[in-house]
C-alpha cells in the first residue's frame, strides 16, 4: 500500500527556498548551494504537477539553482575591478528582497485584524485652526485676466452712470446717504453666482442702483476672488468677463456672515 505524503503548501519557489534556509538555520549570506539544491529538487519531484502554471515557477528556480551549482565548481569569474563575483549574490538579492515584502505584508494583515478594535477620538480642533482656509492663487481665479481689465470695466459703467445724473434736479433738496453694506453685497454676488454658475461681470456692474453700489458690489467682486470662493475668465481679448462659482450649488455659508460676526466682535471689544 502507498503512503502518501502531504507536502506543505509554498506560495512560490522564493517562499519554498527561505523555507529551506530557516528549517536548515543557514546563513542567507552563505548559502550551501549543492545541500539546498538537493532538498529543493527533493521536494519539486514530489509536488502536485496539474498545475502547470505553479510548477512552471518552481522548475524555472530549479534550473536557476543548479545553474549556480554548476558554476560554484568552476573557476571564480572575476568583475571589471577584479573582485571575484560570486554566482549566489543576485538570488541572495531576491530572497532579501521577498523577505522583506513577506515581513511587511504579514504585518499589514495583522494591523488589518486589529483595526476592529480600534476606536479613535473625535477630532477637536481650534476654532482658528478650523477656520483657517489656505492662500488662494489668484493668478488661477483670473485665468490670465488682470486686475486693469475689470477696472477698465469698472470705471466704463462708473462713466455710464454719471451720465444718468441730471446735473440741473441732482442740486434740488437734500440728498440722504445711501447706506451700502459690503456684507450684504458679498452675499449678493455669491447667492447669484451660485444660482447662475456663470454671471457678467459688466452685467453685474450695470443693474445696480447708484454710484455707492456699483463700488461696493465690484468691491465684493474682489474680495470674493481673493477668498477663491468666485473665478473670472475672458474667453476672447477684449470681450466680456465672465464671473464663475468655485462653490457647489448647494452651499449654505455666505461670506457676508462672517463679515458681520467679525464687526460684531470688534464692536464688543
Amino acid at each position: 500500500m502507498a503512503i502518501s505524503v502531504k507536502l506543505e503548501v509554498f506560495e512560490g519557489p522564493l517562499d519554498l527556498l527561505l523555507h529551506l534556509i530557516d528549517k536548515n538555520k543557514i546563513d542567507i549570506y552563505d548559502i550551501p548551494i549543492a545541500e539546498i539544491t538537493d532538498q529543493y529538487l527533493d521536494y519539486v519531484r514530489r509536488m502536485d504537477h496539474e498545475d502547470l502554471d505553479a510548477t512552471s515557477e518552481f522548475m524555472v528556480m530549479a534550473a536557476t539553482l543548479i545553474d549556480i551549482k554548476c558554476r560554484m565548481l568552476l573557476p571564480k569569474e572575476k568583475d571589471e575591478e577584479g573582485e571575484e563575483i560570486d554566482p549566489r549574490d543576485e538570488l541572495v538579492l531576491q530572497l532579501l528582497e521577498y523577505k522583506e515584502c513577506r515581513e511587511v505584508s504579514a504585518r499589514l494583515r495583522e494591523l488589518s485584524d486589529q483595526a476592529g478594535d480600534v476606536f479613535t477620538r473625535t477630532r477637536h480642533l481650534p476654532k482658528e485652526v478650523a477656520q483657517y482656509e489656505p492662500p488662494v492663487d489668484t493668478g488661477e481665479l483670473l485665468d490670465g485676466l488682470t486686475l486693469a481689465g475689470l477696472k477698465k470695466i469698472f470705471d466704463s459703467v462708473m462713466r455710464r452712470s454719471e451720465d444718468k445724473i441730471d446735473p440741473i434736479r441732482s442740486k434740488f433738496g437734500h440728498i440722504e446717504r445711501e447706506e451700502v453694506s459690503l456684507p450684504d453685497k458679498l452675499d449678493y454676488v455669491q447667492i447669484t453666482a451660485r444660482r447662475k454658475r456663470k454671471i457678467s461681470f459688466r452685467e453685474l456692474l450695470v443693474t445696480q442702483h447708484g454710484r455707492m453700489q456699483t463700488i461696493v458690489t465690484f468691491l465684493a467682486v474682489l474680495e470674493l476672488m481673493k477668498l477663491g470662493r468666485i473665478r473670472c475668465t475672458q474667453e476672447e481679448l477684449f470681450g466680456d468677463i465672465e464671473i464663475e462659482s468655485t462653490e457647489d450649488i448647494h452651499e449654505t455659508g455666505l461670506v457676508g456672515d462672517m463679515y458681520r460676526e467679525k464687526e460684531k466682535t470688534e464692536n464688543n471689544v
